[in-house]
């Protein structure tokens, strides 16, 4: 069974910064493309960052692109999600994302994900 722990999360004021953390048990974590998304209050889940295999591709959603950062730690089969100048409007849980079949590439498709997080809960005040 494959296990997927966020954390990071918490309450900041606009502007401010967090940096998310997903560890796996992915037994052969470099083997699988990474990704974020994220559910604000009474929205759909929709994708926020991805980051293939050896981190040289990279993908954002237009809203986060210049803000959030994405990283992964092969050696610690963990990936990052650095949260700058945050916004209320970024208010949500994120979710991490595991997907087998795009190591080599990038996708912003929920579908394509094999295994999901929990998630942890972002709030920015005003």
């Amino acid at each position: 069974q494959v296990h997927m722990v966020e954390s990071g999360g918490g309450l900041v004021q606009a502007g401010g910064s967090l940096r998310l953390s997903c560890a796996t048990s992915l037994r052969t974590f470099r083997d699988y493309g990474m990704g974020w998304f994220r559910q604000g209050p009474g929205k759909a889940r929709e994708f926020v960052a991805a980051i293939n295999w050896n981190g040289y591709m990279l993908y954002y959603a237009d809203s986060v692109k210049g803000r959030f950062t994405i990283s992964r730690d092969n050696a610690k089969n963990t990936v990052f999600l650095q949260m700058n100048r945050l916004k209320p409007d970024d208010t949500a849980i994120y979710y991490c994302a595991a997907a087998r079949s795009y190591r080599s590439e990038v996708t912003g498709t929920a579908g394509d994900y094999d295994y999901w997080g929990q998630g942890t809960q972002v709030t920015v005040s005003s």
